[in-house]
């Protein structure tokens, strides 16, 4: 069972609230699953918060925490306790990329025993398994001989190492809470990797003439060349570009927004929503967040027509237009539709069931990543 919690978007007493609420339901079932703690690799987010108040609520102080922030996706990996991000070939200590300057929940290590002691409020007992522990063997030992309470950093630089480990814990009769990016959770599960979905496989249930909707909530570098790249090399798109200033500060007209981007859509075009937020002030960033969230939420809602596909890019933008705006309870995850990418058919129960619904990270892929998503869209009419 996955939950969508939204995290990143509240501030920690909201956090807090959530996570205590969660306990109590799982303490019900704590005795037949494995509680994991889904997080960003890019090491944002309410960490140790979220975790340590799942396992205070679940009365069972004794179990050690994992984190293991390894992604493949992301191209996040840990080595000697030091977290990387690999582009092409040059690996880049976290702390010196932008994530660390992440205006919610910036941060200034990447060696993750210093990064959890600035994270934490309180002294951390931090462990440690090394790649030299999961590739000798015996990891299922190693895994019950760590103290009660403490905080264990998991070194990972494949899948494999994950294999290893998932093999461990399952073998293992000890409570665990576990904090980690993507990967692990494909691991523990047993999912093998497959191929992105062909053309054919994210045609819409009917055929359907109106273009396809992106929405960009992210203006981080990353997005901004994935939207550049875009921009030059698609043909059949109309940009519509939203102002947060005014968004901020209740001048933005939805109505015509909502207008446009209908017009667009049914004469064929793929049409590309995005923000900027050059011209705030400094303001609070979930804030920030929250009322751009809300724009796009109202705009989503507002039009009538079924667009061919949706593309949502950023963790909190793809939660909110899946829950909020498209009134999301349950999907069927389809496969990726490029590596890291998920897709979902969304519920019945929806403003548009069945419809294509990509989930887009915006630290996955190159340039050209979210050019290739609306491309194979395009193959599959």
């Amino acid at each position: 069972l996955f939950l969508l919690t939204n995290s990143r978007s509240l501030n920690e007493e909201q956090t807090t609230e959530l996570h205590q609420n969660l306990g109590e339901i799982l303490k019900e079932f704590q005795e037949d699953v494995i509680i994991i703690s889904r997080s960003d690799s890019s090491l944002r987010g309410h960490f140790p918060q979220e975790t340590n108040t799942l396992r205070k609520t679940l009365e069972i102080p004794e179990a050690p925490i994992l984190f293991i922030p390894f992604c493949a996706a992301s191209g996040c990996l840990t080595l000697n306790d030091t977290h990387y991000i690999v582009e092409g070939d040059h690996a880049t200590p976290i702390h010196l990329t932008r994530f660390a300057k992440d205006n919610a929940f910036p941060f200034s290590h990447s060696y993750l025993p210093d990064y959890l002691a600035e994270k934490s409020q309180d002294p951390l007992d931090i462990q440690s398994l090394s790649l030299r522990d999961l590739r000798s063997g015996n990891v299922t030992s190693k895994l019950d001989e760590l103290p009660d309470g403490s905080t264990c950093i998991v070194n990972a630089t494949s899948l494999k190492d994950l294999n290893v480990l998932s093999l461990a814990l399952l073998k293992s009769n000890r409570r665990f809470i576990i904090r980690s990016a993507a990967s692990f959770v494909q691991s523990l599960a047993g999912i093998p990797s497959r191929p992105p979905l062909e053309p054919w496989q994210l045609q819409d249930l009917e055929i359907n003439p109106n273009g396809g909707l992106i929405i960009i909530g992210s203006d981080t570098p990353k997005a901004n060349d994935q939207l550049n790249h875009l921009l030059k090399n698609t043909s059949a798109l109309t940009a519509i570009k939203l102002s947060a200033p005014d968004i901020i500060h209740s001048t933005f007209n939805l109505k015509s927004t909502i207008s446009d981007v209908q017009t667009a859509m049914v004469s064929g075009q793929n049409v590309v929503l995005f923000t900027s937020l050059r011209g705030l002030d400094e303001e609070d960033d979930l804030t920030i967040t929250q009322s751009i969230s809300k724009a796009l939420i109202k705009i989503v809602q507002g039009i009538k027509e079924r667009p061919s596909f949706l593309v949502a890019e950023g963790a909190i933008t793809s939660f909110v237009i899946a829950t909020d705006a498209l009134g999301v309870q349950q999907a069927q995850v389809l496969g990726q539709v490029i590596p890291g990418v998920p897709v979902w058919a969304i519920g019945n129960e929806t403003l548009h069931p069945g419809l294509a619904y990509v989930v887009f990270p915006n630290n996955i892929g190159g340039a050209e990543a979210l050019t290739l998503v609306v491309e194979k869209f395009g193959a599959s009419i």
